[in-house]
């Protein structure tokens, strides 16, 4: 059953790469992904499969029903895009502009599509149902998956399996690891308010950037000094805004970053060191600062059973490059929330194009042939998980 399978996608690749490239040239921001929603909806009614829309939000999912009972598979692919302006030279570039897909979701969404369409074809001689989940809102916290669920997304399913497509990893390659793979992504504001006047008399002041200066050295003595070296944390100030003429001191100064954890005990750590180390800046500055924590997406644990199963699926999948255990990344993805209501795994499936760069890069792009075998992966574990 699985050689047919892998002989439809093969055969579909050309309709992937048009949807993928369409999605490309196409691309919608997080929460207002109406147009997306619809072409993605429109799909699966002109192949007369089940779907509901709304889901959540703009949120989309198709139900495929085998002719034989079974056990009930999700299947995961986010289509939101990043206000990024593209800078790609391709016939495929970003026609919007400051928006574009600088993430591959547009690549998980024409995956998706085509094994849904390829698994439909097949429905007299499956066992089971198959739920393809399109899920809006991946790239901005609260995300899309919490009111998917919600609305009921995941009612019925069994297990739940889904990938990303990696521009830095080799293509063909499929990339699995049980537990922690994605970090919990949280975000901090913090406004120092100090006392600004005449750059010729810092005397009279209390400087917001100096203060702002110091909070950000002691904030990097977190991770090296309390956070235990055999696990991992990162703390990034990433925005220090102070917005002055060159002869004024600052009285305020925003700082704002973001933290990234794998287990809930340093999730918390850090927030209470953040805050802690603030309070001591302040006192010992003699002015006042304000901590804003924001808790983003958990992190994305695998489960151990289900990423065993997916990893010796794999491995008997023929045209793959490799199937090899990955290192977790600091990322973070709310495929989190899927994986705490059911059993599952992510994975990753190498996509790396000629000219490669990171994600959320204005030039990122991906190989396109890697969609293919983040096909053959998913729909092959979907059906082998009904024996």
């Amino acid at each position: 059953m699985n050689e047919q399978l892998f002989k439809k996608l093969e055969q579909s690749y050309d309709d992937m790469v048009e949807i993928r490239r369409y999605l490309h040239m196409n691309p919608e921001v997080s929460f207002k992904e109406e147009k997306t929603a619809a072409y993605i909806a429109d799909f699966y009614k002109q192949l007369h499969i089940d779907v509901r829309t709304g889901v959540g939000g703009n949120g989309v999912v198709a139900r495929v029903k085998g002719s034989k009972p079974g056990k009930t598979v999700a299947m995961r692919a986010d289509f939101d895009a990043l206000p990024i302006q593209d800078q790609k030279d391709t016939p495929y570039a970003s026609k919007v502009p400051g928006v574009m897909h600088a993430c591959g979701h547009d690549g998980h969404t024409a995956t998706l599509l085509q094994l849904a369409k390829a698994m439909n074809e097949m429905r007299d001689e499956l066992a089971g149902e198959y739920v393809f989940i399109h899920q809006h809102a991946e790239e901005l916290a609260p995300g899309g998956a919490i009111a998917m669920i919600e609305d009921g997304c995941l009612d019925g399913v069994d297990v739940i399996f889904g990938t990303h497509l990696w521009s830095l990893y080799d293509t063909g390659i499929i990339y699995y690891a049980a537990g922690p793979v994605m970090a919990a992504a949280d975000r901090f504001s913090i406004t120092v308010q100090g006392a600004g006047g005449h750059g010729a008399s810092p005397h009279q002041t209390k400087d917001a950037v100096a203060i702002g200066s110091q909070l950000v050295m002691n904030l990097q003595q977190i991770v090296s000094r309390r956070v235990d070296p055999i696990e991992s944390a990162v703390l990034s100030v990433g925005s220090f805004v102070a917005d002055n003429a060159f002869n004024v001191i600052a009285d305020q100064a925003v700082l704002s970053g973001t933290v990234r954890t794998f287990t809930s005990e340093n999730r918390d750590l850090m927030e209470r060191e953040i805050k802690r180390v603030a309070e001591g800046t302040a006192i010992a500055t003699d002015c006042q600062i304000e901590v804003e924590y924001f808790r983003g997406y958990p992190a994305v644990v695998n489960h151990e059973k289900e990423t065993e199963f997916l990893q010796s699926v794999a491995e008997t999948i023929p045209g793959l490059n490799g199937v090899e255990k990955m290192e977790p990344q600091m990322g973070g993805e709310d495929f989190a929330y899927y994986l705490e209501k059911v059993p599952g795994t992510f994975f990753f499936t190498g996509a790396r194009p000629t000219d490669a760069f990171p994600h959320h890069h204005p030039r990122f792009d991906i190989d396109e042939k890697a969609m293919i075998a983040a096909a053959k992966t998913l729909g092959a574990a979907a059906i082998e998980y009904q024996k």
